[in-house]
């Protein structure tokens, strides 16, 4: 949730924003009584510095003003995540982390960037927002460090499983040059003897840089394959433990119900979407990027398909999950409706219906956690 400030009507706001960067900070601030904005670089990463600084400007500037003053600060999210933030929140500062992607900026020919015109455009973004103008930028939710964390979890099973893709991938295109389409123990087993046995096209038994090669690519893939075990048995832990502090594990255990949906698509779904508050299904949908972008203007009105402008990974799982619901949902109402609407029409009707099956999926899933609304049709495991 984005605190709310009270501004009272006495009180002398100090607008600062902070233009980050892993080198150094640019630090510009704008004082009551001044048109100017004033510029300092800061350390990268120093959160103590920032605070003096801060502290200086307030002391400064109550000098030279009869009513108190406050500090109303900015940034753009990106690779310094929402430590900052926390920080400065931890000490008092009122703290607005921005989404950099809903600046409106202008389309008359190159547009000049650098971190000083950025840094004292936030400025100019921050007044126009607390003054209520909320077009001009979107507010980020800091979420907590335990909904963060919970994120983590199944974020780097995600990075694992593409890594073991890559490495698979890689060992079949390796055996493909030399005529060897069938390898097997990608999963576990003894691949060693397997190595042992191969045979090339031509009748040759592997050559010795190639089974190497192929041999650390093996061992790779067998520590990736260990530790997706660990994390989904501390995935299992975190849901089951009491003190848990994964978000909403009733969700993810009530999702669980619904055949076609496992253990870590659940999790998932909990820890990146269903953990938060949606006022409509228009909202979630925007959130995963599963929204319509229409085109219009004069005589030309076209569809642009869905924004993505959202969580990519939410997204991703969503369609996944859209195509599981069709193998084992076949009777449900959403899979007849794809099978009516998009079936025997091509690949690429099919891959479109698919897109549109995740966004009509993920509103029944939002209803089913929050007030228990089967999806029509739908199968639930047996207990």
């Amino acid at each position: 949730m984005i605190p709310v400030f009270a501004e009272s009507a006495d009180t002398a706001p100090i607008y600062v924003s902070v233009e980050l960067s892993k080198r150094s900070w640019l630090v510009a601030s704008l004082s009551p009584g001044t048109a100017k904005v004033s510029l300092s670089t800061l350390p990268a990463g120093d959160g103590e510095a920032l605070c003096r600084h801060l502290r200086k400007l307030e002391d400064r500037a109550g000098t030279k003003s009869a009513a108190p003053v406050a500090i109303r600060l900015c940034f753009e999210i990106g690779y310094d995540g929402f430590w900052l933030a926390r920080l400065l929140r931890a000490r008092n500062i009122d703290t607005y982390v921005l989404d950099p992607a809903s600046f409106l900026v202008s389309r008359r020919g190159k547009r000049a960037k650098t971190d000083r015109i950025d840094a004292e455009a936030m400025i100019g973004i921050l007044k126009a927002y607390l003054a209520g103008d909320h077009s001009v930028c979107r507010i980020v939710t800091v979420p907590t460090p335990e909904e963060e964390d919970a994120r983590r979890l199944m974020r780097e099973r995600g990075d694992l499983i593409r890594e073991r893709t890559k490495i698979i991938a890689r060992i079949r295109a390796l055996l493909a040059l030399h005529g060897i389409a069938h390898v097997q123990a990608l999963k576990g087993g003894d691949w060693a003897t397997q190595l042992d046995n191969m045979r090339t096209g031509d009748g040759r038994a592997l050559p010795p840089n190639l089974r190497q090669q192929i041999t650390r690519c093996f061992e790779r893939l067998a520590l990736l394959n260990t530790q997706v075990k660990q994390i989904e048995t501390a995935r299992a832990e975190a849901l089951s433990a009491e003190n848990s502090s994964f978000p909403c594990p009733d969700k993810a255990a009530r999702l669980e119900q619904l055949r076609g949906i496992g253990a870590n698509g659940a999790t998932m779904l909990v820890s990146e979407v269903f953990c938060r508050q949606f006022t409509s299904r228009r909202h979630l949908a925007s959130f995963l990027g599963l929204a319509p972008s229409p085109y219009s203007s004069g005589s030309v009105d076209r569809d642009q398909g869905i924004s993505k402008a959202g969580n990519r990974g939410a997204r991703c799982l969503m369609v996944e999950l859209a195509w599981g619901w069709l193998r084992y949902q076949p009777s449900s109402e959403l899979t007849l409706w794809y099978r009516e609407r998009f079936k025997g029409k091509g690949k690429r009707a099919a891959k479109v219906g698919v897109v549109a099956l995740a966004r009509k999926l993920l509103i029944a899933l939002w209803r089913f956690v929050e007030t228990g609304l089967v999806p029509h049709g739908a199968e639930l495991r047996v207990a």
